[in-house]
Formats: C-alpha cells, structure tokens, sequence
C-alpha cells in the first residue's frame, strides 16, 4: 500500500519571495546551454543578471519598433481611410463601418 504525500507547508517568507520572483525556464539544445554558461562567468554575470540585461534590451529594440508600427499605421490611415465631407460643417468624417465602406465602394464602381 502506497503512502499518501504529504505536502510540507512553505514558510510565509518563502511564499513572498516566491510569488515576488517567479522562474522563468526555457528548453535550449545543450551545446547552446553549455555555451552560454562557459561565456557567463567570464562576463562575471549569473543567469538571472543575463535576463535582466537582455530584457533591457529586447525593450529598447521595441519601443522603436512600436514607433514605427504607429507611424506606418497612421500614414495608411491618411492615405487609405474612406472619408466624407459632412453636409452640415463640411469636416471630414472617417468611415468605420464595414458595410458603410461596402456600399460606398459599389457606388463609386457603379458611377464612377
């Protein structure tokens, strides 16, 4: 007959400091394992130093990248919307509504 397994309680502190740093693993081939730890000493970083470092970077590489994306997406938007001058104020109202944007797309091809 098997033994039930007891669960050993964890100690208030452990429990905070466990939720305050989670781990965080990955699988890697092993050449790529044994590389990084043979450089990471040499560095005089351990394993959680590399990911803070690295997260700093991969975050200055996007704040860039999301730049960008917002530009393009706003020069298409300038240069694709469907928009309409407003018969009241004259203003230019964007078209959202896709069955607004299909009808207004059969009537240009049906009048030119």
């Amino acid at each position: 007959m098997k033994r039930a397994k007891v669960k050993q309680m964890k100690p208030p502190s452990r429990e905070r400091y466990e939720k305050a740093n989670p781990t965080v693993s990955a699988r890697v081939p092993v050449e790529t394992r044994n590389r990084l730890l043979e450089v990471l000493p040499r560095l005089g970083m351990s394993l959680p130093d590399a990911f803070k470092v690295l997260a700093g970077e991969l975050e200055a590489k996007a704040i860039p990248i999301d730049a960008a994306r917002r530009e393009g997406y706003e020069e298409d938007r300038k240069l694709y919307a469907v928009k309409y001058k407003c018969y009241i104020c004259g203003k230019p109202i964007l078209i959202t509504d896709p069955e607004t944007k299909e009808f207004i797309g059969r009537f240009l091809t049906k009048h030119g």
